[in-house]
């Protein structure tokens, strides 16, 4: 494909080796021969954060034990239960709100483990006269956590392409999600409903995705796939059919690829041990290219999708090569669009800054 990033070894090509951030391994402040820290960590197991989970993308001068879990569950146990990890993966808008409250324990680091477009997130009674976003004005929305993050993008976004506000729709909060299972429990965080907002519950029982099956509702929003869509219900589809397209557009008009999760470390251990966050952050930036190289190099293999190489060269010549870039100069733009959506919204009190969300050690760290 012959596109590169020169920096760290960014590549969309096979050939091409990686180049580590640090030369060799040191230990935060504590001397020679003294023994590295020992963090325990947690997040989801992707491709791109699986060489932190097998050792293969190690955070120079700590010892670190990764495990898998769901984000419902440590959004909760980071902001309210018995903090367990040193670092972790995060909810950026669920993080916001928490400190928005006044937690600090926490700070965060720009890295991003899971970034996603979200005109896909939207689907529709195809029988209720739902033909573009302006005909949701006065419908009924299913959600399963109004605050979250993937939902609150989906409303600033409404607003800003096509001038539907929150206020404009019936909100019908569901009892259960059906993707629980996969995401945990939602926290505290995700389920603030701010003044003003036209909400309901659903019946007893009901999921989102049957809410919408049983016709209870017009609409769903939902970071998951519903199952009605997934089995194929006749009447439930996306808003946007050609989501990708409506997705594309969007990026080259905004430049904007929304950010999910971030990473979020014990503010204590980044106050104490100033090389600690660019450690993480190499390491976590590292794991993502060896991703790359993979899906560059036997990617094909690896993934059943046919298409699975073209798709990859699709993605980099509207995105760039670092399609899924780190760092804050590059992403500031999608933070603050956040930040300011919150705020709209009536969620956040106040617009909240980078500068101040970010630990003051991570500001400049950037893979460009």
């Amino acid at each position: 494909m012959g596109k590169h990033i020169t920096r760290r070894g960014f590549v969309s090509g096979a050939a091409t080796t990686i180049a580590f951030a640090a030369a060799s391994p040191f230990v935060f402040g504590q001397g020679a021969g003294k023994p590295a820290l020992k963090l325990r960590g947690a997040g989801y197991r992707f491709p791109r954060t699986e060489a932190l989970f097998n050792g293969k993308a190690p955070i120079d001068g700590a010892e670190t034990l990764f495990e898998t879990a769901a984000i419902g569950d440590i959004n909760s146990e980071t902001f309210s239960g018995s903090q367990p990890w040193d670092i972790t993966e995060i909810g950026l808008h669920p993080f916001m709100l928490a400190y928005d409250k006044g937690f600090r324990d926490y700070s965060l680091i720009p890295a991003y483990p899971l970034r996603l477009f979200r005109h896909k997130s939207i689907f529709i009674r195809d029988d209720r006269g739902i033909r573009s976003p302006q005909d949701l004005k006065g419908k009924r929305i299913a959600t399963p956590g109004y605050s979250s993050t993937s939902l609150t993008w989906i409303r600033g976004i409404l607003q800003d392409e096509y001038g539907v506000k929150p206020t404009d729709v019936e909100w019908v909060t569901s009892r259960k999600d059906s993707s629980a299972d996969l995401a945990g429990k939602a926290s505290a965080e995700e389920s603030m409903i701010p003044t003003g907002i036209n909400m309901t519950q659903g019946p007893v029982g009901m999921d989102e995705s049957e809410l919408l099956v049983a016709g209870e509702v017009d609409a769903l929003f939902h970071a998951a796939v519903p199952r009605a869509f997934v089995e194929g219900h006749p009447n439930v589809a996306r808003l946007f059919a050609d989501s990708r397209t409506v997705e594309q557009d969007y990026y080259r008009k905004t430049g904007i690829f929304p950010i999910m999760h971030t990473v979020a470390v014990r503010k204590s251990l980044l106050d104490e041990h100033e090389g600690l966050a660019a450690s993480i952050f190499d390491a976590y930036s590292n794991a993502k290219q060896m991703a790359y190289r993979q899906m560059a190099g036997i990617g094909w293999a690896a993934d059943m999708l046919p298409w699975y190489g073209q798709e990859m060269e699709a993605t980099t010549d509207v995105m760039g090569a670092n399609f899924y870039s780190y760092g804050l100069p590059d992403n500031r733009k999608a933070l603050e669009t956040l930040f300011r959506y919150s705020h709209e919204q009536g969620l956040a009190s106040r617009r909240l800054t980078v500068e101040e969300m970010f630990h003051p050690t991570a500001l400049a760290l950037t893979e460009d």
